[in-house]
């Protein structure tokens, strides 16, 4: 349940990033990179195909992942 919510938080912050700029990484926060929950979160989207990962904490969606996040209806409020 929380690597869930984790795992569309980053999707959240991703979409907004690539639909700005799809060629740039976002650093994630210390904060983060140091949960573990969040980790395997990371991981299995990176799995996936669903982020790029530059290095340990520094990735970016791919336009799979983005295509993948469009098609899913949005989250109730």
């Amino acid at each position: 349940m929380v690597q869930e919510s984790i795992q569309t938080e980053l999707f959240v912050t991703l979409v907004q990033r690539y639909e700005q700029n799809p060629r740039e990484f976002v650093r994630l926060p210390q904060q983060t990179v140091d949960s573990s929950s969040a980790r395997i979160a990371v991981a299995e989207m990176r799995n996936e195909g669903y982020v790029e990962e530059q290095v340990r904490g520094v990735v970016r969606l791919t336009p799979r992942g983005y295509q993948v996040y469009r098609s899913q209806p949005l989250p109730a409020a």
